[in-house]
């Protein structure tokens, strides 16, 4: 699902460099549960911004379910993002105006979907996630665990090769963040590979894999005995 080979991210600034990412190696095969771990400044975010094509990497190769991605111009990367990636945010980034439906149906505006079938799909994946009986209330009329589990709604709505989550029980208590890791853990066993940044080694016990940073590199990629929620 996942190739990456010589990675470098080098950020500039006039005549000043920062190296953020130094020759990272990393391959995520479909069907896996990753987390992805390191202080703050170790790179773990940039690796996700660049995985997730919000940013591109100085240097190396990445592939993508078969798509080469550092062989691809800008313009062409919200493309990728819409048919390919899900991507879960710790602040959720729905639009408060709108509905839990509407928000919901907003990559598939972009994408083209007609009205009829952008709601047959957006009630279905809120239902995947047990919101099914919230379609008409605004963000502000529920929980934070509940609005998290909007977002992840609205990433697997396209029905993506891979999910990407940033830090996703970050602003939630102890009780929401097992709720929203057991989603996960169900998305996984349906099939869904999953790649997660989280600072949080109790949220990575969750994963069936472990890759931890230090200083733009990874330092360790281990397997996990996971903690299975029922």
């Amino acid at each position: 699902m996942i190739q990456i080979e010589k990675m470098n991210k080098i950020y500039k600034n006039g005549k000043m460099e920062l190296q953020a990412l130094f020759d990272v190696d990393l391959k995520v095969n479909p069907g896996e549960f990753v987390s992805i771990m390191g202080t703050s400044g170790s790179g773990k975010t940039t690796f996700l911004s660049i995985l997730g094509c919000l940013d591109q990497a100085t240097e190396g190769t990445y592939i993508l379910d078969g798509v080469n991605v550092s062989e691809m111009h800008d313009k062409d990367f919200s493309k990728l993002r819409n048919e390919k990636i899900g991507f879960v945010f710790q602040a959720f980034n729905l639009l408060p105006k709108l509905t839990i439906l509407e928000n919901v149906e907003i990559p598939l505006m972009y994408g083209g979907v007609k009205p009829k079938e952008r709601r047959e799909r957006a009630t279905e994946a809120l239902e995947k996630v047990g919101l099914g009986h919230r379609l008409k209330h605004k963000p502000n009329e529920i929980s934070g665990g509940q609005k998290q589990r909007v977002a992840i709604a609205r990433a697997l709505v396209n029905n993506p090769a891979i999910l990407f989550a940033d830090e996703p029980t970050g602003n939630l208590d102890s009780k929401s963040s097992v709720e929203i890791m057991k989603i996960f853990q169900q998305l996984n066993d349906e099939g869904a590979t999953i790649v997660m940044v989280t600072h949080e080694p109790e949220i990575a016990a969750y994963t069936k894999r472990k890759v931890v940073f230090r200083d733009g590199r990874i330092i360790a990629d281990e397997k996990l005995d996971q903690i299975k929620l029922d």
